[in-house]
């Protein structure tokens, strides 16, 4: 119902701001991560928003980023994850951190967020697998490291291979490779095996 506000920034109490629209304050929700990028009060800002109506309330969420607000979606559509969870967990890794864990299903690094235990963390891996695709803005030969693993792991899932089959060939790639060279050797390792 309300995708967008733009306004100006009254107050912050994290994690709510109130945001004045013409005289009408709204007020929002907002991840840790969002409410870094913020202005200083009195100052015009725009947030994209999820607006969610329940028996007992009312409330909407604003984002800094069309990525945060869809992970948010994505995230509250998971049977046992509510708004607070969801915005604990944006609050706590960014999306790229949250879709590389999924990628990689490291349910370890989800319980490092605050109120997210392991069986909730193992869920989000399972439910959120193949929703949420990390944008890593790797550029062609830059050198394979912890956080492009998940991108030559990305391309061997695509392809068909099963998610174990693609971790192990990962193992054989050396650390200095880039990414197109990863993927291929990834490849030649799986077509041997």
């Amino acid at each position: 119902m309300i995708g967008r506000i733009q306004g100006i920034l009254v107050s912050v109490h994290p994690p709510r701001l109130l945001v004045d629209c013409q005289g009408i304050g709204y007020e929002v929700d907002v991840p840790m991560s969002t409410l870094y990028q913020l202005p200083q009060a009195g100052q015009k800002i725009t947030l994209l928003t999820h607006f969610q109506v329940r028996e007992d309330a009312q409330q909407l969420f604003g984002f800094a980023t069309e990525a945060e607000r869809e992970a948010f979606r994505q995230l509250i559509k998971i049977s046992g994850v509510g708004s607070r969870t969801a915005l604990a967990i944006l609050s706590g890794m960014s999306v790229n951190e949250l879709a590389q864990a999924i990628a990689l299903q490291e349910a370890n690094r989800l319980t490092q967020v605050p109120g997210i235990g392991k069986k909730t963390a193992e869920r989000l891996c399972l439910e959120l697998k193949g929703k949420l695709v990390p944008d890593l803005g790797i550029t062609p030969g830059k050198a394979l490291t912890p956080d492009t693993n998940s991108e030559v792991l990305q391309a061997l899932l695509a392809l068909g291979y099963s998610e174990k089959e693609a971790l192990l060939a990962l193992k054989q790639i050396p650390p200095d490779t880039s990414v197109s060279d990863g993927i291929r050797m990834g490849l030649k390792y799986l077509s041997k095996a």
